[in-house]
């Protein structure tokens, strides 16, 4: 028997697909508007971190 036979047989498999989708998509877009949001020098700033002793 196939692997997708015994998903069908789970409840509620269709709503866990669609959440785990729209919980990506969400997460990437805020990161993508956190990343265009944010100023160039608080990224040149944290990017010379580890270089300052």
């Amino acid at each position: 028997m196939k692997f997708i036979h015994y998903i069908e047989k789970v409840s509620g498999v269709d709503v866990m697909g669609l959440l785990s989708l729209v919980g990506f998509f969400l997460f990437f877009t805020g990161m993508l508007i956190w990343v265009l949001k944010t100023r160039k020098n608080k990224f040149t700033e944290a990017s010379r971190i580890p270089l300052d002793n």
